[in-house]
């Protein structure tokens, strides 16, 4: 049983702190995207950090458990919080969630396309983002599109 599940047995559906950790994957096409699952937006790879992980541990798994890709040479991109962050899910938890986003052109392995929570994957460029990005994310992926200086911090 994962960190979240377990927490929520306990508090229900009320508020939950967490960090997020992210990764902005590009290339000389631009940006890596995921169309999730559950939810009808795009957003980069990333989730929530299980206790004991550091925060690159956090990134690399969720990068890999979600596109397939072992990602390395990680630089942090920025710390992301504020009312953005929180979220009341359809099912009715609430969560507040303070996101650690990091950067890299480094990765190697096969894209995978599907899975349990991605529909698809593809590498946006700037003056291209799609225009249902995930809200709890835009902030970040529109920092990179505008070349924000590093690390950026709200």
């Amino acid at each position: 049983m994962d960190y979240i599940q377990t927490m929520r047995k306990m508090i229900g559906k009320e508020q939950l702190l967490t960090v997020g950790c992210g990764v902005i994957i590009t290339n000389e096409d631009g940006i890596l995207l995921q169309h999730r699952t559950d939810e009808d937006n795009w957003c980069i790879p990333g989730g929530v950090m299980e206790p004991g992980e550091t925060f690159e541990e956090t990134a690399i798994r969720e990068a890999y458990e979600e596109t397939g890709l072992h990602v390395e040479g990680l630089q942090l991109f920025g710390l992301y919080s504020g009312e953005s962050c929180y979220v009341t899910y359809p099912n009715g938890d609430q969560v507040y969630s303070v996101q650690v986003i990091f950067h890299t052109n480094h990765y190697q392995g096969e894209l995978r396309q599907g899975g349990a929570e991605s529909k698809a994957h593809r590498f946006y460029s700037k003056d291209n983002l799609p225009a249902n990005l995930n809200p709890r994310q835009k902030a970040f992926i529109q920092d990179w599109a505008h070349e924000k200086k590093l690390p950026v911090m709200r």
